[in-house]
């Protein structure tokens, strides 16, 4: 064998032979990114009103990828794996909102989606991200010192993705898994179906001016995602929420949230809550909410105290995903 021969043997072998982070990243085949139009309210409402649920969120379907009014806060949650409370960007990128419409490569898969939107951020917005991990304080969702008060449900059974989409049915990709979003506007209500994580009802309640969330056949896992859900709306700052409860199987939940609660907490992350009381033009509640100060909600805590279990300070080493620089707006298409 020559020289030439052998080394070409070797440059192939070492090139079988590289680790992943030796090749070339897997990018979209084509991708168009927009900023986002003006949330056009009253055609929303009369959308749901008509059983259709908004096109919002992440929706991967065969080869073509769809991130519809998402912040670039959002966008890397889907990109990098990680959830809303281990991003630590700046404010700004909870504002601006974008639409991407990508095509996959021939043979890609729903696996690949991620690591292409990765490289469509840093393409496009210039991002520079890294991964740390830091000890920061926590909420520990604990037994309380009289034991749960759960009851048992039945596990829900798992997702049929394939199943076609009823009238104001939606899928979304959520950071920890699918969701299979049913929206009934009449009945002022949404459940949303986690597979064997949980299937939750939401549901206003205009005499108690408070959100009630009921769910069956919930896992703790399930249970501690929505949870964080719910609080992550006061913003990034908000303290994740970890299980240490132990609990292995699965139960019936119900938590209700004064409105009051969610509207500050929303103003507290930036969103341009009115405060008209509900016969007002904003048609929410007005009044104080019973924790001002941000911390852990005493509605929802109250809550969770009558399941038997309890929030309590406490620190855990958490994932964080740090932004070093990203740009406001993408390059041209």
């Amino acid at each position: 064998m020559t020289t030439v021969k052998c080394a070409n043997l070797l440059v192939a072998a070492v090139l079988l032979a590289a680790p992943a982070w030796c090749q070339a990243p897997k990018t979209f085949e084509v991708a168009t990114v927009r900023p986002s139009a003006p949330l056009d309210i009253p055609k929303l409402q009369a959308q749901m009103r008509a059983g259709q649920m908004p096109n919002f969120g992440a929706h991967i379907d065969g080869l073509r990828a769809e991130y519809t009014y998402m912040s670039l806060h959002d966008l890397l949650i889907y990109a990098y794996n990680v959830k809303p409370y281990e991003v630590v960007a700046p404010d700004w990128m909870n504002s601006e909102h974008f639409d991407i419409a990508a095509r996959m490569p021939e043979g890609s898969t729903k696996d690949d989606a991620p690591e292409m939107l990765k490289a469509l951020l840093i393409d496009r917005f210039k991002l520079k991200a890294h991964v740390e991990e830091r000890d920061q304080p926590v909420l520990a969702l604990v037994v309380g010192k009289d034991g749960p008060k759960l009851t048992d449900s039945p596990e829900q059974p798992p997702l049929d993705l394939s199943a076609p989409l009823k009238p104001g049915q939606m899928k979304m990709d959520l950071p920890d898994g699918p969701a299979l979003i049913t929206g009934s506007p009449a009945a002022g209500q949404a459940v949303i179906n986690m597979g064997t994580r949980g299937l939750f009802t939401e549901k206003m309640d205009p005499q108690a001016q408070a959100l009630q969330i009921d769910g069956e056949g919930v896992a703790m896992t399930g249970f501690v995602d929505m949870v964080n859900q719910t609080m992550q709306i006061g913003g990034p700052g908000s303290k994740e929420v970890v299980d240490r409860t132990g609990l292995k199987g699965h139960y019936k939940v119900s938590l209700q949230i004064a409105l009051a609660d969610l509207m500050a907490a929303a103003r507290r992350a930036g969103m341009n809550i009115p405060t008209e009381g509900p016969n007002g033009a904003g048609g929410v509640a007005s009044g104080e909410a019973s924790d001002p100060a941000g911390g852990s909600g005493s509605t929802i805590t109250g809550s969770i105290e009558k399941l038997g279990l309890k929030l309590e300070s406490s620190r855990a080493t958490v994932r964080q995903l740090i932004v070093d620089q990203a740009e406001k707006m993408p390059t041209e298409n």
